[in-house]
């Protein structure tokens, strides 16, 4: 009914980001005609570790208007989102974005289950659909779940790497003195995620023709760039930088354990 509800309005959500609602302080008193915060008690309460029918792993698909293909995001460190992150990106070969050290970004649905990923997949307008984005949505699901049928079957093979690319903050568009947009992403910079940002590539033009310029020495990559569901956060663009870490074998144990789990 909601779902639907969403498609009626032609928006993401209604009264509250959907994934930003899975905070445990806010399931104790909830308005419930907001209705995204009480869809997320729902989930948890059917499909939580001490829920009506509970599972272990949550697979979170979501669509992004930025020019970033498709790749997984973890948030925080937990050894069986970094394993099955790894399954997957030596099966496809997807980056992996790391998610943490952001306290104006919280309540992520994945965080309310023992492991879980989030798969961003785009480029694409919201509210559209499109074959290839369907194709690949399709293709990591069914690998997705080729992977976990495998660890169950202790039939599994893990990279000896894992490339990441660790979250170091986020940006905001320019604004003027009573804190209105007033510029854009630089045609430079404009879909150009995973490409490195150096000092003085251009960031941003001012509606004044003004330029903006990257000015840190240390060398970064930026992420969801230009993202339209993130003006609303404050987000032009999220800075990341990549490191390659050894696979550790406590991962591996750790979601192995979890799937065996009774």
């Amino acid at each position: 009914m909601e779902t639907l509800r969403l498609k009626k309005a032609g928006k993401r959500y209604i009264h509250h980001d959907l994934n930003r609602s899975f905070k445990e302080e806010s399931f104790i008193k909830i308005n419930p005609l907001n209705c995204e915060r009480t869809r997320a008690r729902e989930l948890v309460n059917l499909y939580g570790e001490a829920g009506e029918n509970p599972c272990q792993i949550a697979l979170d698909f979501h669509t992004t208007t930025a020019s970033m293909g498709s790749c997984i995001v973890v948030y925080g460190r937990r050894d069986a989102d970094l394993a099955l992150a790894s399954l997957i990106q030596n099966q496809l070969g997807l980056p992996v974005y790391l998610h943490e050290s952001d306290q104006k970004q919280t309540g992520f649905l994945v965080e309310s289950w023992p492991c879980g990923l989030v798969v961003e997949i785009g480029p694409i307008g919201q509210g559209l659909l499109n074959s290839r984005i369907i194709s690949q949505t399709k293709l990591i699901l069914e690998t997705l779940m080729e992977q976990i049928h495998e660890v169950k079957n202790l039939n599994l093979f893990f990279p000896n790497k894992l490339i990441i690319h660790r979250h170091i903050k986020s940006i905001d568009f320019p604004r003027d003195e009573e804190g209105n947009i007033d510029g854009y992403v630089h045609p430079l910079r404009q879909s150009k995620d995973w490409q490195e940002l150096k000092k003085n590539d251009e960031l941003f033009c001012k509606l004044n023709g003004e330029i903006i310029r990257y000015e840190e020495n240390e060398t970064y990559i930026p992420v969801f760039i230009n993202e339209a569901a993130y003006v609303e956060k404050n987000i032009a663009m999220s800075f990341t930088k990549r490191e390659l870490w050894n696979f550790k074998k406590e991962w591996k144990q750790s979601l192995i354990d979890l799937i065996h789990q009774k």
